[in-house]
């Protein structure tokens, strides 16, 4: 996919704290005043100053169970699986938060959806309506000048509670640019130069809406979601040698995706509690891609249509202000119609698993009990049982059973407030990916790679250890290792034909995480207002290469990513500037015929948050200051790879992509 920077949506802000809550229990609680320095304007901009907390927007897994992200919102996780947890949050005003309990290492009653830290955004009672108008605009490098807007309301009384948004927006990708595309042999001598002048623009737009009042002596949600997508990319490969000719690569995507979901929640007593969710969404998209030559006019076209209902119910039961236990189940119908169409020079070429109907019925049950027998010791354990039914017609005719039990067991040590220590074992099982199930194709570099309807689910056993130390006040640093055993690893290898590069199990490997997050108030250092956040990951990985036999990394697994922002409140100006950095990093995809390494350079950007009245701000940035840009390399084989075998070429593309100049005006009004 590529990489797209939609300007419909606001770069997130930056406060400094003042003053939270002591650590309770492992709970902190952060009222409005910790983050009134900056003046956030919704949840999101708030959840980005916690100390010691990483923001994760969550998996985008079919089901409902374990793919949420790290932030609840009144102690719930939103029904809603397209639209993303960042969206929901910047649709909470912040003058509706009441406050932002920091939950590190679970406590009775709260589902920690899997994790060990969580957020919990906790709103005031809906009064009045309020709302956001804004607008933004983006000056390209090149001359375009692609813009955005969004209109937010919400409102309520008391339990009543409403919201809606509607926003549109263009973008470009960041990942294409102009720049020079050679291959070599691996002595060094020049096969083809070319010229690259490439581009990816489209736009977007979302309607959403929710309603929320009490049902039943209990509370119903219900959320509805539109959305609407397209986006083209063009690619001109001027070649200069050994013979000037032109090839071009258009590829469009087209994607429409619904969405409608409900809650209803209801206590049965005083410790004990219902909840029921139910979804439905669907997802149609198209995508073609024409490549043409003076020699070659080749065709990929994909059709694809997927839907997915869900039903769950949870029990929750509070045994005593130390024990609490849950438990549910839930089921998941998901279905997949795709339709290819592949031609070289106007005949068709049939590719395996291009034309498939795949359906699943997925079922799981689950128990869960947190207990907290002292003050220092807080102890979760779990077990999920799951079984699917997997069905494919088509190209592939195949009918499967799958069955796993996955047990889970955390715990906490907080010797003291500012200290805590948590111990992680869990078997995580994946759920299978849509998209690695039929065809796809790219024609600028891995070509067209066949679907695999019959690969198993990922499995590993997670070990995690993590230790949280709390300094200076508001100064955090968490360290974290994680280490995964895996079994029926999913990477890439041929497909039954040969022919073509497919995604498949390739047997057991392991992979190891090494985290380190820091939040550090700069006062006491003289710079009032200022703070330093970061984030650094190194990951190390291997398995053995289907093709090969011999060891490797795990494909597109970046070894090591890093973030870091610098800002810094100056009340007195009523601005908040810094800088953000979000480090460069590789990865590697090692398939059957190629190896291909994607490396993207540092990104910097810096801005400046002025607000000209209480409810308007204006926020200014220059995005990708070091014009940072991105380099494909491919080792093309002849056939497929074998040990200590050279490529018989290298393929390589340096796209440069420049500054950008970004304004945006936010204006609220309301309660």
């Amino acid at each position: 996919m590529p990489i797209m920077s939609l300007l419909a949506q606001a770069a997130a802000a930056v406060a400094a704290p003042e003053a939270a809550a002591a650590p309770q229990e492992g709970v902190i609680g952060y009222p409005p005043a910790f983050f009134a320095a900056q003046q956030p304007a919704n949840a999101f901009e708030m959840i980005q100053r916690l100390p010691g907390f990483a923001f994760t927007n969550g998996d985008a897994i079919r089901g409902f169970e374990g793919g949420g992200g790290n932030v609840l919102i009144d102690g719930q996780r939103p029904t809603s699986k397209t639209d993303n947890l960042e969206e929901l949050l910047r649709r909470v005003p912040a003058n509706q938060v009441e406050r932002i309990d920091l939950i590190r290492g679970g406590a009775p009653g709260i589902d920690m959806q899997g994790r060990t830290v969580i957020a919990n955004v906790v709103r005031k009672p809906g009064a009045g309506v309020q709302g956001v108008v804004q607008a933004a605009v983006n000056r390209i490098y090149d001359g375009r000048a692609p813009y955005g807007m969004r209109l937010e309301l919400s409102g309520g009384e008391g339990r009543r509670k409403w919201e809606g948004s509607a926003r549109f927006g263009f973008g470009v990708d960041d990942g294409l640019g102009d720049g020079p595309g050679v291959h070599v042999r691996p002595d060094g001598t020049v096969l083809r130069q070319a010229r690259l002048e490439t581009e990816g623009d489209g736009g977007n737009y979302t309607v959403t809406g929710a309603y929320e009042q009490p049902v039943a002596g209990g509370s119903a949600r219900l959320n509805a979601r539109h959305f609407g997508d397209k986006f083209k990319v063009e690619i001109d490969d001027i070649v200069t040698f050994p013979a000037p000719r032109l090839e071009t690569v258009d590829e469009t995507y087209r994607t429409f995706e619904n969405e409608i979901g409900g809650r209803f929640a209801r206590d049965l007593g005083a410790r004990s509690g219902l909840e029921l969710v139910g979804l439905h969404q669907t997802r149609d998209r198209e995508i073609t891609s024409r490549f043409e030559s003076p020699a070659t006019r080749n065709h990929f076209g994909i059709e694809r249509e997927t839907e997915e209902s869900i039903a769950r119910g949870v029990l929750r039961h509070r045994l005593t202000d130390a024990l609490s236990l849950e438990g549910g189940g839930e089921i998941a119908r998901n279905r997949l119609h795709s339709q290819t169409l592949l031609t070289v020079n106007g005949a068709p070429v049939a590719v395996p698993s291009g034309n498939v109907r795949v359906q699943e019925t997925r079922r799981q049950a689950f128990t869960r009990a947190t207990w907290k027998p002292t003050a220092e010791w807080t102890v979760e354990t779990g077990l999920r049982y799951e079984a699917s039914r997997i069905s494919s017609r088509g190209d592939t005719v195949l009918d499967k059973t799958l069955h796993f039990v996955k047990p889970r067991a955390s715990a906490t040590w907080a010797p003291r407030p500012s200290t805590q220590v948590r111990l992680r074992i869990e078997r995580e099982v994946g759920q299978l990916n849509f998209d690695d199930v039929v065809a796809s194709a790219n024609f600028t570099g891995t070509g067209v790679t066949s679907g695999n309807p019959d690969i198993e689910p990922q499995q590993a056993w997670v070990s995690e250890v993590s230790l949280e130390q709390r300094f200076w006040g508001d100064a955090a640093v968490v360290l974290t290792y994680r280490h995964f055993a895996l079994r029926d690893a999913i990477d890439r290898g041929p497909d039954p034909s040969g022919a073509f590069d497919a995604p498949a199990n390739i047997g057991s490997g392991t992979k190891d995480e090494w985290v380190a997050n820091l939040t550090l108030p700069l006062d006491r250092l003289k710079i009032r207002g200022g703070q330093v956040r970061g984030q650094v990951t190194w990951r190390d990985s291997e398995v053995a290469d289907p093709t090969t036999g011999e060891a490797r990394e795990i494909s597109n697994l970046r070894p090591l990513e890093w973030e870091a922002s610098f800002t810094q409140d100056v009340p007195t100006l009523r601005m908040t500037w810094g800088v953000d950095a979000f480090g460069g990093w590789r990865q590697t995809s090692y398939r059957f015929n190629s190896i291909d390494t994607t490396k993207l350079k540092t990104y910097v950007r810096p801005f400046v948050e002025w607000r000209a009245q209480t409810d308007l701000t204006v926020r200014a940035e220059i995005p990708n200051v070091t014009s940072r840009g991105l380099r494909r390399t491919r080792q093309v084989f002849d056939g497929a790879r074998s040990a200590g075998e050279a490529p018989v070429r290298i393929e390589d593309r340096d796209y440069q992509f420049g500054r950008m100049y970004y304004v945006r005006i936010r204006k609220t009004f309301g309660a």
